[in-house]
Parts: C-alpha cells; sequence; structure tokens
C-alpha cells in the first residue's frame, strides 16, 4: 500500500494517493484496531491514526515537497503501528 504513494507521482494521479489512504485506513482499522481489541494497548492505535492523518492531510495540501514529506511520515508512523501492534499481540 505504501508503494501506490510513490505510484502516484510517476503517473501523475492523485486519484492513485486517494485510492492508497482508503485501503490503508481499511487495512489499518482492521489489523491495528483489532490487535488493540486483542492485547488492549493503544499506542498502536495512537500511532496509526496520526499516520493516517498525516496521510490525509497530504492529500489535502498542494504537490511538491510539503506533501511527499507528510506521505512519507504518515506511512513510517503506520507501519511502526503495525509493528508495536504485532509486538503486543505476540
Amino acid at each position: 500500500i505504501g508503494v501506490l504513494g510513490l505510484g502516484g507521482g510517476v503517473l501523475l494521479n492523485p486519484a492513485i494517493h486517494r485510492f492508497g489512504l482508503v485501503a490503508a485506513f481499511v487495512v489499518g482499522v482492521m489489523t491495528i484496531g483489532m490487535g488493540a481489541l486483542r492485547h488492549g494497548h493503544r499506542l498502536p492505535l495512537a500511532l496509526g491514526a496520526t499516520g493516517l492523518s498525516l496521510m490525509a492531510a497530504a492529500i489535502a495540501s498542494d504537490h511538491g515537497a510539503g506533501e511527499a514529506l507528510l506521505t512519507i511520515c504518515g506511512v513510517v508512523l503506520v507501519a511502526s503501528a503495525h509493528i508495536v501492534n504485532m509486538r503486543r499481540t505476540c
């Protein structure tokens, strides 16, 4: 899913960014949300929600370095949320 943002830049199609955000949201809610319900820790939820918010802000901003930075930071936070979630679940 994280690669879709790169594809949007290459293909010059902002719709790919919106699709990527929706896909990241669905996958994040399912995996991080279910894991948080199972183990009760809220850190993965906070990281994931912050990351998705940054990704949404990137879509709402103008194309350029700011958008890229928001997207990269958002993806890193969502990926971190998944890692923390997996470690808490095991």
